[in-house]
């Protein structure tokens, strides 16, 4: 009897055993891809698993999209696709270096252009929620001699501030041999009183303006420029090593820090200078790549940057003191239809094409990034998508 039992305490122990190696096997053997694999797990949070049948095809089609995207159209960039949380594709193209030839590789880091905008609202939101300041403050609560009176931070976030255009100050009224900072170009905004456009919250109109002022409102708030700000508040939590804002003529270039380019048919190509309007942030100018991009999107997502409640508000449609909704949330583009919702933000800036798509009911992500100067982004993520539709859109197996 007693030989019995032993032998029934030796057969679960062997059992026991073989599970806990069958499960860490599972986990190595997920795709390179896949990032917070073990935090996901730590959390209980189910992961998705895909055969590699299915995994290899959409990974052949994709990068027969971004081959013929680089040989017919020079594109020079890289691009990361997760669904459900599982990275299904994460590759590069082309040309870091058009002179030396050298390769976009996992060190290549872009200037985000205008998908910078999500992080400058993500600022504005985490001083929100630690009370620092109220979405409907008016901007001369920090800067008193801010020139159009009735403009309030969510119609800066919402771009319904009807802000005139900071570049044309830029470019017509500074007289320095150095390019403005943010804190210089508020000052000439209050010297200048240039005609808005118009009356605050009557209209949508994309302003790049509106976020620079953002931006120029966190560095007020917080006694800190907005690069030090992001870097303490948003990329250091989320380990994103290789994020970071760039300042033209203040700040040191970085190891992998891409130039953009003019490319035409590979047979001619220039890189492209900075300009009177590269100093300003908030509006641009954050640079990184697309695995620290997927990380951000992750962070955000799982409330690790803002509480759930204020991500909501983020991601729905603003509106105009007429109660007329507009295609904008807090950051990021809004997009609703039929056929889902779409958060997203694209960006174009001195070479630089980026994107950053969130399909929410399909928890698909599709983020890129590109420095020659491509022009055809919406059509690409179009085919992107059709690719992933035709494949992904199944029961997981």
């Amino acid at each position: 009897m007693k030989r019995s039992v032993n032998i029934k305490y030796f057969l679960l122990i062997i059992f026991f055993v073989f599970n806990s190696f069958s499960v860490s096997t599972s986990i190595r053997d997920l795709n390179h891809g896949d990032i917070n694999t073990e935090e996901r797990l730590n959390k209980d949070v189910p992961l998705v698993f895909y055969s590699e049948e299915t995994t290899a095809r959409v990974n052949k089609k994709l990068d027969s999209l971004f081959t013929r995207y680089n040989k017919r159209y020079d594109f020079h960039g890289s691009v990361i696709v997760a669904k459900k949380g599982k990275v299904i594709f994460k590759d590069h193209y082309g040309y870091a270096d058009f002179k030396n030839r050298s390769k976009i590789d996992d060190s290549s880091i872009f200037q985000l252009a205008s998908v910078s905008k999500q992080f400058t609202a993500a600022a504005v939101l985490i001083l929100y929620e630690e009370g620092k300041l109220e979405l409907d403050d008016k901007v001369t609560r920090f800067y008193p001699d801010f020139p159009y009176p009735e403009v309030t931070i969510r119609q800066l976030l919402n771009h319904t501030s009807g802000l005139p255009k900071y570049f044309w100050l830029a470019e017509h009224k500074w007289d320095k041999e150095y390019v403005p900072s943010n804190k210089e170009m508020m000052k000439m905004m209050s010297e200048h009183d240039v005609q808005r456009f118009f009356s605050p919250g009557a209209n949508f109109d994309y302003s790049n303006t509106g976020y620079f002022v953002l931006a120029s409102v966190v560095e007020k708030v917080t006694g800190s420029t907005f690069g030090e700000f992001v870097q303490d508040h948003i990329f250091d939590p989320l380990f994103m090593n290789n994020t970071f804002v760039y300042r033209y003529e203040k700040d040191e270039l970085k190891e992998g820090q891409l130039n953009g380019y003019r490319v035409y048919r590979r047979r001619w190509h220039a890189k492209i200078g900075g300009t009177v309007n590269d100093g300003i942030v908030g509006d641009k100018n954050v640079y990184s790549t697309t695995e620290d991009m997927m990380k951000w999107v992750q962070g955000l997502n799982s409330g690790k940057i803002i509480s759930k409640k204020t991500l909501e508000e983020m991601y729905t449609r603003g509106e105009t003191k007429y109660k007329r909704k507009v295609p904008y949330g807090f950051g990021f583009r809004i997009k609703e239809d039929d056929r889902g919702k779409v958060v997203y933000h694209n960006g174009k800036w001195n070479g630089f094409s980026t994107s950053l798509m969130q399909y929410t009911d399909e928890d698909l992500v599709v983020i890129t990034l590109e420095h020659s100067n491509y022009n055809s982004m919406k059509t690409l993520n179009q085919k992107i998508k059709k690719i992933v539709d035709q494949n992904f859109n199944l029961p997981v197996e």
